[in-house]
């Protein structure tokens, strides 16, 4: 049984009832009662159908349960870990098929960078030429400086850059890669986010030589200081003036001049693990002001105070949903 792309959004409390009964049959076998109560429980709504259908697809793409999720299964009904597992289960049954994809990618590309962020986390580096990397949140980063060049190969996320010259006899250039092209600085301060499929680059001094990594469709391109532009492995977008504030995560705000609430969200959820919705009703409410990208939840709680938005929390606080009030 497969989900529609057109299918509404489920209830989180019931994504968390599938979770339930998911991982209470990885842990062992139920008895009659409890096997009769599941199956009512099946086919006592339309919901619940659809959630039970996506706990199956999942459990077809994974031939059981992750294992950091498994194991939590183990623990006692009531204990921290278990109501974490619960609750990161129910995100991956809200976004299959895709989720188990996504979430076994990240998991991927994490933990074998060189350097990486957690979700919610920031890092600085120094390297070894004295150049400068920000790592914004959830970002992996491979460094290889060699004979010939220094190159940072952006896995996901997002970095700012602050290059510094190279002392040796050589001058090797510094670049910068991700799957949509490559990026050599020239003297320069810039920002580059993986964000599939394209790429974003913003200049914030110096300049930036943009060379895609299916060349051949398209010149380089040099993207000057106060200038942004994405590209995809292709063709290049348009080039904009660079919004001021598109450095303001690395001190820690979120920046947003009438910006719609949907795509607020959207970036705030960056920052959080867990699942973030907007219901379409309040997408278009435009926000401004500064706000906290260390305490999202405040972000969250400043939100309703301000605008007409009711913020509920379900799951342990990892599935938020943003309604009017």
């Amino acid at each position: 049984m497969f989900t529609r792309r057109n299918e509404p959004p489920l209830d989180p409390e019931v994504l968390e009832e599938a979770a339930e009964w998911l991982m209470r049959l990885s842990e062992n076998d139920l008895s009659d009662t409890e096997r009769a109560e599941w199956e009512c429980w099946k086919v006592s709504s339309p919901e619940r159908d659809r959630a039970w259908a996506r706990a199956q697809l999942l459990q077809s793409k994974l031939d059981g349960l992750p294992p950091s999720l498994a194991m939590s299964a183990l623990d006692r009904p009531s204990s921290p870990e278990r109501r974490a597992a619960l609750g990161k289960l129910a995100l991956l049954l809200a976004a299959v098929p895709a989720g188990w994809g996504s979430w076994h990618l990240a998991q991927s590309q994490q933990w074998s960078a060189d350097y990486r962020t957690a979700v919610g986390q920031r890092r600085e580096l120094t390297l070894a030429d004295g150049s400068q990397i920000t790592l914004n949140t959830d970002t992996a980063i491979d460094v290889l400086f060699d004979a010939n060049q220094r190159l940072i190969n952006l896995r996901a996320g997002e970095i700012l850059v602050q290059t510094a010259p190279d002392v040796s006899p050589l001058a090797r250039p510094f670049l910068v890669t991700t799957r949509q092209g490559r990026m050599q600085a020239l003297g320069t301060r810039f920002t580059v986010r993986e964000l599939m499929p394209r790429t974003q680059l913003a200049v914030l001094e110096g300049a930036v030589r943009v060379e895609l990594a299916q060349s051949s469709h398209a010149a380089p391109m040099i993207i000057n200081a106060g200038q942004r532009t994405d590209f995809s492995s292709q063709a290049f977008g348009q080039v904009m003036a660079t919004d001021r504030h598109v450095g303001a995560w690395t001190q820690g705000m979120l920046m947003a001049d009438k910006m719609r609430l949907a795509d607020f969200v959207a970036e705030l959820a960056r920052y959080r693990r867990g699942f973030v919705r907007c219901d379409p009703a309040i997408a278009d409410v435009r926000i401004s002001g500064a706000f906290p990208i260390n305490d999202t939840q405040r972000t969250l709680n400043m939100l309703a105070q301000t605008y007409p938005v009711l913020v509920t929390g379900h799951l342990s606080g990892y599935w938020v949903t943003l309604s009017p009030a």
